[in-house]
This record gives structure tokens, C-alpha cells and sequence, in this order.
């Protein structure tokens, strides 16, 4: 009986090994197409999109800059009181954000600053109680070459 059982155990080991290289084999290869675009895998990412809307109307307080600087000056404290009481008249309304640079220089460098400065004022509404779900930031905007030099340092901020 020990010649038998003998073949069996080897039997197994065997059939196990083979499951466990086909096992093995299937995950390595679902995790090699993860990692690669545009092939269909187990993994899905969910990517969310959020609609920001159009700016409408005249801005309700404009944020002014230093050059090259993202820290906002002494008209932040009126911009965030004016937000506060615009919004305690329409809780459901969002704070809209936009930031501005001007055509001078490097434009990517130029959009992260305003970008910056967008986060900075939105930093600040949000300390003052402003929920974060309410505001929305729109892409860094060009102001025009010829206006005065500090629109092109700004943040408008809108309650729509």
C-alpha cells in the first residue's frame, strides 16, 4: 500500500503545482495590463469630471497681487466678507474663482501663479467657513497686453 500511496502524494504535488503556476501565471499577466494604457483590464479607473460654469455678470470682488507672488494683499479680508454675505443670502450658490496672468513671459509659469493665487483665495474662504465643495476654480486666464499691469496680477471671485 505504501507503492500507492507513494504515486498518489506525487499525484497531487503535481496537479497543485500546476494550479498554483496557472494561478500565479493568470494574476502576473491582469497585473501587466493594468499598468498599460488603453488595454482592458480588472482594474477600471474612475476619472470624475467637474463641470466648472461660465463666469456670469461682473465679479464680485477682485483679489490684486504683488509681481510674482502668490500671497494675496490687504483686499483679501473685504473679497471674503463680501463672499460670506453674498452667500448667506443664497446658501445654494457657488464661489467661483478665476485667475488671471498676462501674455508676458513663460506661460506655464504664468498659469501656475494665477493658479496659485486662485488656491490662495480659496484657502482663505474656506478658512473663514466657506465650504470647499462650493468653490470652483476655472483655468488660468490671459488678461490683454494693454490694460493696466495689476489686472494681469488678480483673482476674481463671483457668488453665482
Amino acid at each position: 500500500m505504501s507503492d500507492q500511496d507513494d504515486d498518489s502524494n506525487v499525484g497531487l504535488r503535481v496537479v497543485a503545482i500546476i494550479v498554483i503556476a496557472v494561478v500565479a501565471a493568470v494574476v502576473g499577466f491582469a497585473v501587466s495590463l493594468a499598468g498599460k494604457p488603453g488595454t482592458d483590464a480588472a482594474v477600471v479607473e474612475v476619472v470624475e469630471v467637474i463641470e466648472v460654469p461660465e463666469p456670469v455678470g461682473e465679479a464680485l470682488a477682485r483679489i490684486y497681487f504683488a509681481v510674482g507672488s502668490a500671497e494675496p494683499g490687504a483686499d483679501l479680508a473685504d473679497a471674503v466678507a463680501r463672499a460670506q454675505a453674498a452667500l448667506s443670502a443664497t446658501p445654494d450658490a457657488i464661489v467661483l474663482l478665476s485667475g488671471f496672468h498676462d501674455p508676458s513671459g513663460d506661460a506655464a509659469q504664468n498659469a501656475e501663479l494665477a493658479k496659485a493665487r486662485a488656491l490662495a483665495v480659496r484657502d482663505a474662504l474656506v478658512a473663514a467657513g466657506v465650504s470647499e465643495a462650493g468653490i470652483k476654480l476655472r483655468k488660468p486666464e490671459i488678461t490683454a497686453a494693454d490694460g493696466p499691469p495689476e489686472e494681469a496680477r488678480r483673482v476674481e471671485l463671483r457668488v453665482q
